[in-house]
């Protein structure tokens, strides 16, 4: 059975990383990789950490590209991979441009599609943008459905997915993270914590990522706002690992670039991010991967979204919809932070997205779904 796992960004790599490990030592699969470089650097640090070496690399970034464009590359430069591979399956992971044209792709040349992290909804076309639209296209064209929750294979089922091409695996993700968890610290990350008196003078660590698209102009300036007005604290350190897009740069620097207790860094490989989560008291993100990483360290996140298509940690109690609201944000964080029961309540519920096992549960059901 020959498999091609085809990502472009690093939480994609991140998350497939476990799945092409397992391929690559599951006697009876020829497996490939194919990365569109979606995104160039920051996939590339991912490759490197987890040892992956690409067959094929389209590398299409380009500088201010528009999703139109990118689409194109992608019609245009992933058929003749298709043709010289020959897979039987093609995984795709989440909800990214690439997940969507490689789908499409893929069912163009009438090749089974395998969609890990499948059945995630908000049902809401817009939000998050352009992700919610990405994965009900993978969603209508795969033939099997790597659900990570209950919750997500409810929401196939009601879309009329039969429940034999769904199989629930828990994420990935979480597999990743026991990898990169159990590394040592890098001298970057370690660093940065002594700098910032983390522990050792009685500061807490506040990490924060914000980012999407639809946070762009007021949303995202409300949100530096509230990063502003929680600085003043005094007993806090916020690092703030700023995207590289112009979108986010300016309101960021703008807003916050000469707050004392605000720390704006470029954008961080996945090891030292990891190490950074583990040592947080507490994650502001509207990032989906970190809405799974953070509670496996029994980190509360408030997510700076209206709605999520991570429900199950907000029943669980690890998640927090504080939307861009600066108010609310800053009314959340400071009970998180000044409450000792509450934060406790956030930080010792269970995980709801794996249990570091969704990899070998992910290929197992492909290879006995292939023989049905």
């Amino acid at each position: 059975m020959r498999v091609l796992s085809v990502f472009g960004t690093r939480p994609e790599a991140v998350k497939m990383a476990p799945v092409v490990h397992t391929l690559a030592r599951t006697a009876g699969i020829v497996s490939g990789v194919c990365v569109t470089a979606q995104h160039r650097q920051m996939l590339d640090q991912v490759l490197n950490l987890f040892d992956i070496s690409p067959d094929y690399d389209l590398d299409l970034m380009r500088e201010n590209q528009s999703l139109a464009e990118l689409s194109a590359r992608i019609f245009r430069d992933l058929d003749p991979v298709l043709a010289n591979f020959k897979p039987d399956w093609v995984l795709v992971q989440g909800d990214t441009t690439t997940v969507a044209i490689t789908a499409l792709m893929a069912y163009y040349r009438r090749i089974r599609v395998g969609h890990v992290e499948a059945g995630l909804r908000t049902h809401d076309k817009w939000q998050p943008f352009p992700e919610e639209i990405n994965r009900r296209v993978a969603g209508v064209t795969a033939d099997l459905h790597f659900a990570p929750t209950e919750w997500a294979r409810r929401n196939l089922l009601a879309e009329g997915v039969p429940d034999s091409a769904i199989a629930v695996t828990g994420n990935p993700v979480i597999d990743a993270l026991h990898v990169v968890a159990n590394q040592p610290a890098p001298q970057e990350a370690a660093d940065l914590l002594e700098k910032l008196g983390i522990e050792s003078d009685g500061k807490r660590l506040i990490l924060v990522t914000a980012h999407r698209r639809e946070n762009f102009g007021q949303p995202l300036e409300d949100i530096c706002t509230a990063l502003r007005e929680l600085a003043g604290r005094g007993d806090v350190e916020i690092v703030y690992p700023v995207h590289l897009n112009p979108n986010v740069q300016e309101p960021v620097w703008r807003i916050l670039g000469s707050v004392p207790h605000v720390s704006l860094l470029p954008p961080l490989d996945y090891l030292p991010l990891v190490h950074l989560m583990k040592r947080a008291t507490l994650v502001l993100t509207d990032s989906g991967g970190i809405q799974e990483e953070a509670p496996a360290f029994g980190v509360p996140a408030l997510v700076l979204r209206e709605v999520t298509e991570r429900p199950e940690g907000v029943e669980a109690g690890v998640l927090k919809l504080v939307g861009t609201d600066s108010r609310l944000i800053v009314r959340e964080a400071n009970r998180l932070l000044d409450d000792a029961s509450a934060y406790a309540a956030m930080a010792k519920a269970v995980n709801p997205f794996g249990d570091g096992r969704a990899a070998p549960r992910i290929v197992e059901r492909l290879k006995s779904f292939s023989q049905e």
